[in-house]
Formats: structure tokens, sequence, C-alpha cells
């Protein structure tokens, strides 16, 4: 039997996911996609020969016969199509961040928990074969004690408008972006407690197209002594850059998650695609190989394909998602306070973004 699927958005990251689900994931069968333009869902569902579309959720859950709903909307959907897709009894997978607000995250645990259906956090630095290969070291003692982990995601901006709107999003590249890095630093540390969260940010490159920070530094000191650094931009050219370092007692790890798996080459006129994020291949390149593979979106959806079909408590869960969300909350307000944030930490506020505005 495989487990139905109906994938929710038609962006980039919907694309990234149907190519893993029909390339990699024969337990899984997309059976229906929703956008909220008529047109786009069309297109999108003849694009890849998926038989239904939607472009009302309510009809999509009633009708479509899904098993699990793969939310890739924007972010002040994420709540409210959860909340739907648990009350139709449907599991759900949902791209980061889980919510926009503490109280959308925790309406979405609780509605899922409710009503025994799964909620499946798509965090996919917990799964790319890379990263994990790094983790596993850890585990492994190859660096001996840790005691302080970096993680860096950097590029010259996102694929769609609505990302630049604060309204949409809840803040700039640290919703974006630095919900990764926080995720991974969860993971590595078996979700230790955060003890306090710094931040430094600022608008340098997108000024005129979004009031949400495009540069981003936090650090954030775990209670159990380790040391946590997370570099987030959307004003670095050139590409995506994605880096891990893992630094120990007895040794240390670095991990380029998009160099390790590029040839290079030097173009005079440029080619077609090189890398997530490049926006000319003319002169030397480094085009990628398999990368929606190397990222592990593959790796994430099969596990919690596996998780429906047999039962299992996915890895990464919305609780993952919260706690993350909860670190976000905290870089704002230090960035708009300029003092350190203790945690645990949980203003009232409408958007993550506003602790930060409102300086």
């Amino acid at each position: 039997m495989r487990t139905k699927v109906a994938i929710l958005g038609a962006g980039f990251i919907t694309d990234i996911h149907i190519e893993s689900y029909h390339r990699f994931i024969p337990e899984a069968e997309v059976v229906a996609v929703y956008a909220r333009n008529k047109d786009k869902a069309k297109a999108h569902a003849e694009k890849y020969h998926i038989a239904q579309w939607y472009d009302n959720v309510d009809e999509l859950l009633e009708k479509s016969g899904c098993d699990v709903v793969d939310i890739c909307l924007p972010n002040f959907l994420h709540a409210e199509v959860t909340l739907k897709a648990a009350k139709a009894g449907k599991h759900v997978i949902i791209e980061k961040p889980l919510a926009v607000t503490l109280e959308e995250a925790d309406a979405m645990i609780d509605a899922c928990k409710k009503a025994n259906v799964k909620l499946m956090y798509a965090e996919e630095l917990c799964f790319a074969p890379k990263y994990e290969r790094v983790r596993h070291l850890v585990k492994e003692g190859a660096v001996g004690k840790v005691f302080m982990l970096k993680q860096s995601e950097k590029h010259s901006g996102p694929h769609g408008d609505w990302f630049y709107d604060i309204r949409q999003a809840g803040g700039g590249v640290l919703m974006d972006m630095g919900c990764h890095a926080f995720g991974w630093f969860f993971w590595m540390l078996n979700n230790a407690k955060v003890k306090s969260v710094s931040a430094s940010m600022a608008t340098v490159l997108h000024n005129g197209r979004t009031q949400g920070e495009d540069n981003s530094v936090v650090i954030v000191e775990f209670e159990n002594g380790v040391t946590a650094l997370a570099e987030n931009s959307w004003a670095k050219h050139g590409g995506m850059d994605d880096k891990s370092e893992v630094y120990g007692t007895e040794g240390v790890i670095y991990a380029d998650l998009f160099m390790g798996n590029a040839a290079l080459a030097y173009s005079k006129n440029g080619y077609g695609y090189a890398m997530e994020k490049a926006d000319t291949t003319a002169g030397w390149s480094f085009p990628i190989f398999e990368e929606v593979f190397n990222q592990g979106y593959p790796h994430e959806l099969k596990h919690f394909i596996e998780c429906v079909q047999q039962n299992k408590e996915p890895l990464v869960t919305g609780e993952l998602g919260r706690a993350v969300l909860e670190v976000i909350y905290a870089a704002y307000a230090s960035a708009g306070q300029g003092k350190k944030i203790e945690l645990p930490f949980r203003p009232k506020v409408e958007k993550p973004v506003d602790l930060w505005l409102k300086k």
C-alpha cells in the first residue's frame, strides 16, 4: 500500500519535495496539489502528472483521499492549514519554520496530539548525509567533548516575493534560514536546554524590498556548556553557502554541504544551472550534482512516510520546531535590546521580527 500525499504549495520547495517523492520514495504517491492560485495549481499538477489539483484546502482534505498533507506554504498559513488537516485526520509534514508565533506552534502540537496524527517537522539538516556523518563521528567520540558548534547558511536572497514580506514570513533571514542552524544545534546536542541567546542583525542589501533583516549573527549558549554560532545572510553573492563546524577537546570537523558535492567548471558564455541561488554561470562555477539528495530531502520524507506506515515516532517533531521558534524570538529580542536574552522566553507578539523592529 502506498501512502497518499497531498502537496500544499507551488513554489521552489514544492519542486524539491515532489522530486524526492517521485525519484526516491516509491512507498508514497503524490495524489493532489494545492495552490492559492488556481492556474498555478493546475500548471503544477500537469507539470508533474498529478491527478488532482485544488485551490481550496477544505475541498482537498475532503475529496483528495490523501493520508498525509505536506505543507510547503508561506509561514503565515502553516498554523491554519495544520489545524484543518488535524481535524480531518491527516498526518502533517511541515516545512520550516513550524509557525510564526509560539501560540500557533502550541496550538498545532496540541491539535495533532488530540487527533492522534503525526506532526513531522521537515528540518532537512537532520537528514543531510554529510551532516549526519558529522553527527555520528561526534557520537563515536571522534572529537572528544564538544564545546562549540557553528552553522552558516548564506545566499543572495529567496526565490519567492513573500519571504520579503514580514507580515507573511514573520521576519527576515532568521525566520527563513536561522531556523536550520538552531534545529541542527538541538539535533547535535540531543535537545539540550538553551541558557541564553545573543544576536546582531541588520538589513544591508535588500533595504528597498523588506523591513526584515537580511544578515544576522546569533550566539546560543546551552546549559551543558556548549556555545553555538549561527551566521545567516541574504546578502552573500555567488550561490548557496551551507557549512557546519564542530569543535571538541580532542578534534574538529568541518563540513561544506555544497562545495564537497560540486565539480569545478569554467565557461566563457555560461550554461544552464550550477547550484541554488547562483545568478550566473559565466567564468568559474561549481556545478552541483544530486543537489536534492545531498541536502537530505529524500531521506527526511522517506522517514516520515515510514513513520506513517509503521506508526513510528518521527525523529524530528513539532516540539523541535517550537524550540527553534523560541530561540528565534530570543534572537530578535536580543538584537532589539542589545543584550543577552535568557530562556525560557515567551513574549506575546504578532510576529517575531517585531521584537527587533520595536527596538
